[in-house]
């Protein structure tokens, strides 16, 4: 009996997952005992950490697209299409344009972080993002056309992709103004809706003296509420408001629907169990990445390490072998502090971070990275 494997998503952790499968099961696969389907709501790959150097002009959209099929190994079947819903009873799928339902035996929900930035009145009108193509291009055109006033860095929604990068592009805009002499005439303020800049404590207070010392203000247990484009200004919860000329805001996030339809977890993310990957509330079903309730950020190098966890895994069971590979909560991340200097963090579930001396040794390693993740989708690194 040939063993189904579907893997919903192709975003990083999808696609390495898929191109993990591809090369541990070589022989199961050209065999014809297992099938790896990979599934996708459109034909391109995204590399999303490119959209923050776009409101720079140091990269252009396309930069951070490749299609799927070129990325994904032929032994792989790449179904471009929407799934619609997940029966996890039955061990199917059902698609938006395929006539039958797709069944599985195995299920890894791969399906990331959406924006929501409609639950904030006034928010998708009055300011713009660098977590979507089209945010960051608006964002570009309002820095280019800034000279003077208030640009205001706001993290309305946690947890949300990328949790360093907010403070990147705080750090890059104050960079970026002095360098073209407007820093002065320009003010940068950041806001986070907890008691201190970043959710974790160890960055907090890392990043909170660069701040001081960037004279970049800082409101804190600032929950944003709503935003009055035509006022141009952002008020909290907690009763305190902001005048904006330029609002960079990162709106709350969410799984998606179909995920949350079929009861996997709430608010569209699986609640798995945090070293197995497992989902909690389905059987022969995991989940990586941003759908996955783990505790650790939503980031690009968490998709991947959890993508090898769940593929070791998977390999073991149609083997008929017990599964004994588990994740350690391991992250890394590099951090740019300007538009020449970067840090960088790594740790796990058992030791926090420590954010190295920013250089541009760092800032160089990340554009390295930036160039080289293509082989790394592609399973090569």
């Amino acid at each position: 009996m040939t063993d189904r494997v579907a893997i919903l998503g192709g975003g990083t952790g999808g696609t390495v997952l898929a191109n993990g499968l591809a090369d541990r099961l070589a022989a199961e696969i050209d065999g014809g005992d297992v099938e790896v389907t990979l599934i996708n709501d459109g034909p391109d790959h995204v590399y999303k950490p490119v959209w923050l150097y776009v409101p720079f002009g140091q990269r252009e959209p396309a930069d951070g697209r490749r299609p799927l099929r070129e990325l994904v190994d032929s032994r792989i079947d790449l179904v471009v299409d929407r799934v619609t819903g997940i029966d996890t009873d039955a061990k199917e799928l059902a698609l938006r344009d395929a006539g039958a339902p797709l069944s599985y035996d195995y299920l890894v929900v791969a399906t990331g972080s959406t924006l929501a930035p409609d639950e904030v009145p006034g928010l998708a009108e009055g300011g713009h993002d660098y977590y979507s193509e089209s945010g960051a291009l608006a964002l570009r055109d309002d820095l280019l056309s800034m000279t003077e006033g208030h640009l205001v860095v706001s993290v309305v929604g946690t947890p949300h992709m990328c949790p360093a990068a907010p403070l990147e592009f705080a750090f890059m805009a104050d960079d970026w103004f002095r360098e073209r002499g407007l820093r002065e005439d320009v003010e940068v303020t950041y806001t986070y809706p907890i008691n201190r800049v970043h959710g974790n404590p160890h960055i907090a207070e890392w990043a909170e003296p660069i701040m001081t010392e960037r004279d970049i203000g800082v409101e804190t247990f600032f929950n944003a509420d709503s935003v009055d484009p035509d006022a141009k200004t952002v008020a909290s919860m907690e009763g305190t408001e902001i005048d904006y000329d330029v609002l960079a805001a990162i709106p709350p996030h969410r799984g998606v629907d179909v995920v949350a339809d079929a009861d996997l977890g709430d608010r569209g993310w699986v609640d798995v169990d945090k070293h197995t990957l497992e989902a909690e509330r389905a059987e022969n079903v995991y989940a990586i990445g941003d759908a996955a309730t783990t505790g650790v950020p939503k980031a690009g190098s968490v998709a991947h390490y959890q993508a090898g966890v769940v593929g070791r895994r998977l390999a073991s069971e149609v083997r008929g072998r017990p599964a004994t590979a588990t994740y350690d909560g391991k992250t890394l991340c590099f951090i740019e502090t300007g538009m020449d200097a970067a840090s960088f963090v790594e740790f796990d579930y058992e030791n926090p971070p420590s954010p190295a001396p920013p250089s541009e040794k760092l800032h160089w390693s990340k554009l390295a990275y930036n160039e080289s993740y293509w082989l790394t989708a592609r399973g090569l690194l």
